[in-house]
Parts: C-alpha cells; sequence; structure tokens
C-alpha cells in the first residue's frame, strides 16, 4: 500500500520528471481541485498527478502542484496532448474542461474510471471512494473536499485528501482495464470516453438565451432583445470573472427583452434590479436592448415533434429491451440510452424512420441493442418471452 505521509508540494523540475515518465511508460493519473463559487470560470487550485516509476517505492510516483505559483506546466500539458499516454481520470468532464483552458492544451486520450465503471457493472455515476471500496476494497476519507482550496498556505489535511485522490487512481485503472478486457467491452468503454477529450467548460455568448426560463414565451423581437442582452451578460461576465446571474438575474432579463426599455429610469420597474444594478449597468443593458430592437427577429423554434398517448407503451417496451441487454452485459443502463433519446426513436419509427440519428442507435450501442431495437420498430423483430428471459426473433 503506498506510503501515507503528508506530501509537500512540488516545483519545477518534477513537472520535466513526471512528463518524462509519462511519455515512457504511457499512462499519467490526474485530479485537480478547484472553485467556482463567485466565479464565472471555474478557477485552477491544485493538480495532483501519478505516473508509474519502477525507482518508487511502490512502483507510482505522486506529485502535487500548485498552479498559483510561477510554474512552467508545458511538459506536463505536452503529455495530456499526448494520442500515445492514456490520462487516466475519475469524472473526467470538468478536470478536462478545466485543463484545457488553464493550461492551453488538447487532451486526447482520456481514459475515466467513472464512466469505465459503468461498463464494468459497478453503476452510472459511481463516486470514487465508492468505486474504490467496491473494486479494490479501499477506503479512502473526504473531509476535505469541500474547503477553500483558494487560500494559502494549504493544510496538511488537504494536501493528505488530495494526494489520496490520486494515489490508487492508476491501481483502480489497472483493475477496470483487467475487467473489461476480460468482458470483451474495454473498446465500448474507449469509444465513449473519447467524447470526453474535447470537453469544454466555455459558452458561446450568441446562443445562451436559449438556455433562459421561460425564453420560449417570447415573441420573435423579445427573442432577439434577449439574445443581445444574454450576451452582454455573458461577455462582461466572463471579462470581470463573476457569475452571470449577479449581473442580471434570468426572471430580469427575460422581463427586460419583454418591456424593451429605453432608458435607464425604465428599468426601475424591473423586480430584481437594485440601485447598484442599475448605476452601473443601466446604460449598458438599454444599449442592449437597443441593438435588440435593430436585430432580425427570432422566429420560435419549431417544436419537437410530440409523442402521443400510444407511444407510451412503445416506448417502455423498447426501454425493457435495453434494460434487458444492458443487464445481460453487465452495463449501467444510464449509459445506453436516455428518456429523451427512447421518445425521439419511438416518435421517428411512428414517422415512418425506424432508424433515426440518435446516440442510443449508433457506435457501441448499436452493437449491443440499437440494430434490435431499429428492426424491432421497423416490424421485422417481435420480442417475445422464454424462460423469464426477453429476445427478439425474426418475423
Amino acid at each position: 500500500m503506498p506510503h501515507a505521509s503528508v506530501p509537500a508540494l512540488a516545483g519545477a523540475d518534477e513537472i520535466g520528471r513526471i512528463a518524462e515518465l509519462a511519455h515512457a511508460s504511457g499512462r499519467l493519473g490526474i485530479d485537480t481541485e478547484f472553485m467556482s463559487e463567485g466565479r464565472y470560470r471555474a478557477l485552477l487550485c491544485l493538480v495532483q498527478v501519478a505516473v508509474p516509476d519502477p525507482d518508487a517505492p511502490d512502483g507510482v510516483r505522486i506529485a502535487l502542484f500548485d498552479p498559483f505559483e510561477r510554474l512552467d506546466f508545458a511538459p506536463l500539458a505536452a503529455a495530456l496532448a499526448d494520442p500515445d499516454v492514456e490520462i487516466v481520470l475519475h469524472a473526467a468532464r470538468q478536470d478536462v474542461a478545466i485543463l484545457r483552458r488553464a493550461w492551453g492544451t488538447d487532451v486526447s486520450n482520456v481514459f475515466d474510471t467513472q464512466v469505465a465503471a459503468g461498463f464494468a457493472g459497478y453503476g452510472a455515476q459511481t463516486g470514487y471512494g465508492n468505486l474504490l471500496g467496491a473494486a479494490l476494497g479501499l477506503r479512502v476519507g473526504k473531509t476535505a473536499s469541500y474547503t477553500r482550496w483558494d487560500a494559502r498556505p494549504l493544510t496538511e489535511e488537504q494536501l493528505s485528501y488530495a494526494r489520496e485522490d490520486v494515489v490508487y487512481l492508476l491501481q483502480l485503472s489497472d483493475r477496470l482495464h483487467e475487467q473489461l478486457r476480460a468482458s470483451g467491452r474495454l473498446e465500448w468503454a474507449r469509444e465513449e470516453c473519447r467524447r470526453l477529450d474535447d470537453a469544454t467548460d466555455e459558452r458561446d455568448p450568441e446562443t445562451v438565451y436559449e438556455r433562459l426560463p421561460r425564453s420560449g414565451q417570447l415573441d420573435p423581437r423579445s427573442r432577439a432583445v434577449a439574445r443581445e442582452l444574454a450576451a452582454w451578460r455573458e461577455r462582461t461576465a466572463s471579462s470581470e470573472d463573476k457569475p452571470v446571474g449577479t449581473i442580471l438575474p434570468d426572471p430580469a432579463l427575460v422581463e427586460i427583452a419583454k418591456r424593451k426599455p429605453s432608458s435607464p429610469r425604465e428599468l426601475e420597474q424591473i423586480r430584481g434590479l437594485h440601485g447598484g444594478h442599475l448605476r452601473r449597468r443601466g446604460q449598458a443593458i438599454v444599449d442592449a436592448v437597443a441593438r435588440g430592437r435593430e436585430a432580425e427577429p427570432i422566429p420560435r423554434e419549431a417544436r419537437r415533434p410530440g409523442g402521443e398517448q400510444g407511444d407510451a407503451p412503445l416506448i417502455a417496451l423498447v426501454e425493457a429491451v435495453i434494460r434487458a441487454r444492458a443487464i445481460e452485459a453487465g452495463l449501467a443502463y444510464e449509459l445506453v440510452a436516455s428518456r429523451a433519446e427512447l421518445e425521439q426513436i419511438v416518435i421517428a419509427a411512428r414517422r415512418g424512420d425506424p432508424e433515426p440519428d440518435v446516440r442510443a442507435l449508433g457506435g457501441w450501442r448499436r452493437e449491443l441493442v440499437g440494430e434490435e431495437v431499429a428492426e424491432l420498430l421497423a416490424g421485422r423483430r417481435a420480442v417475445t418471452i422464454a424462460g423469464g428471459k426477453l429476445t427478439l426473433t425474426p418475423v
């Protein structure tokens, strides 16, 4: 078992050494600690890495790096971008997004142990501690998970916690690789993990209005105003590194888009705008409204074809087939299909398209069950029950 002494923060020389070992071994375990509260984008506060090292007492070299120090992380960034280096993380999406932005690097070969766990029979969205217990019989503490990672100096408790987040990561990855290879699911897991390589936390200012609550109720002109307001808010929040809601709350933004005020004084009638908002941002808000008034109206989006009452049994049938195949394969059902995808599949079939462009019918999912579902909905297969087992037989 790895030595559990409190680690010291590593310096510039260690970055180069870790990168060399990563390229040599083809593996790099990594985790981050960050702070999102009170900011537009998460602040990277600590980077923890684990890499195979034949000279280390336990065969794994652990290092913790402080991003607040003036360190050159280019060698580590190059390792992340090397397609020959497998980057091992747990619940990787946000870590990948933060590292890509902070270091300006690509990440090209992610192996997410949380995703892999779903293919190995441990369930979907399994936490790191629970997965270590289930797969390796290990327990780790979580006493420092919700602490101020942006404060300095970091405490011994924080450093020990951070080290534990990576000290078993490669061992866990080895176990999952072994299990997935034995079940023939390793390539499926890799395919799913590749979807994480381009994870990002950046948002397009020109499209964020589409996610506003009640935006679908706005008329075309008001939608154009809402787009300008939301784009201004997004850029302002980004430049000031503040949460968008502190720049202009969603309900106030939608109400302004409806009323289209032409002067800061008219904003005084909008709930959720205090004096500070009006003094500091009133004119900018009115200017955004003016741009929206002059822009082309945005028609309401055509509503996605809705389901009919008769679709419910078909949706339930498709779900039953997918669940049965997931159970047989030892996969988490949540990896295979979402409720929205089931609805899309059934609605498309009713309209004469048994094979719509839906994630649940492509890639490894097609091999597992997608082709069977398409043939079922096309009338080429029928569901039968034999010996308490659901099967699909040709008709």
